[in-house]
């Protein structure tokens, strides 16, 4: 595989700046995306500590006017971006319900988070950071990936989009429409030679998702229990375990023929009926 620059999206965040330093040990010249300015900085000091060479950038990915801006800087300091990783998304207190299921009344409750008082505002901006937060950046980075040899272009999907988790509806239909998206720029760029293509994680432990998952002692909480009894190798991934299939994902030498795909790395979550 050839060594290039990599656009990386949330790269503030666990998963993607992992990401960022493997991909950087690997020879490649990395651009560190994400609205947290003192975040990405600090992933770009310890790649650069390390040998590598990377850049960080403040950037919102709901501004397409920030990002064109952007990737002029990237063009300047590293070069063209040949490769994109779409690792923006998240979801919000604002649009997450009290209840898993309706109660009676619900919709009538004026202090708890129901279904029918859903702040418009909230659901949008949720859906919006996951869906446009990978539109937008690939509308602006993708004119530099056709130009490049082998460019491709991977989406963070979730396992919410084969199996909507209770409690989070904007987080849930915008991860559908990740998956659905990649598909649509597959066919799309497919006679450019541009690779677009997505991960479904399961569930790992990251810093917005880590009050989900325990409780202040530390403790797996009852949510948490739920997610590992629906997942058959019983445990919670390990942020490291992403990094195989996203290297596939990015090595045209063996996965060339694979554009379209969404790809599950679950622990079995999403092959589990339940019973």
């Amino acid at each position: 595989m050839l060594h290039t620059t990599i656009v990386i999206t949330g790269a503030g965040g666990v998963l993607c700046s992992l990401f960022a330093k493997a991909l950087a040990a690997d020879g490649h010249k990395i651009a560190l995306l994400d609205i947290n300015e003192a975040a990405v900085s600090a992933v770009a000091e310890e790649i650069g500590a390390a040998g590598g060479t990377a850049r960080a950038y403040a950037c919102s990915v709901l501004e397409k006017e920030q990002l064109a801006a952007v990737r002029e800087a990237v063009r300047r300091d590293l070069g063209p971006c040949g490769i994109l990783i779409n690792g923006a998304g998240g979801n919000h207190p604002s649009c997450t319900t009290a209840r898993e299921r309706y109660e009676p009344g619900d919709e009538d409750e004026g202090d708890l988070l129901t279904f029918f008082n859903l702040d418009k505002k909230g659901f949008s901006f949720v859906f919006d950071l996951n869906i446009l937060g990978v539109m937008l950046p690939t509308q602006v980075f993708l004119p530099d990936i056709i130009k490049q040899p082998d460019g491709c272009v991977v989406n963070i999907s979730s396992m919410n989009a084969y199996r909507p988790l209770t409690k989070i509806p904007a987080y849930s239909a915008a991860k559908a429409a990740v998956s659905n998206l990649t598909q649509w720029l597959a066919v799309h760029f497919a006679g450019q030679g541009v690779r677009v293509n997505a991960i479904a994680p399961g569930f790992f432990v990251t810093n917005q998702n880590r009050g989900m998952l325990f409780d202040a002692e530390g403790n797996h909480t009852a949510r948490s229990a739920k997610i590992l009894a629906a997942t058959p190798m019983g445990r919670f991934g390990e942020a490291e375990e992403l990094l195989g299939t996203l290297r596939w994902l990015l090595d045209p030498a063996v996965s060339g023929f694979v554009t379209g795909a969404v790809i599950p790395v679950d622990g079995g979550f999403s092959a589990y009926s339940g019973v």
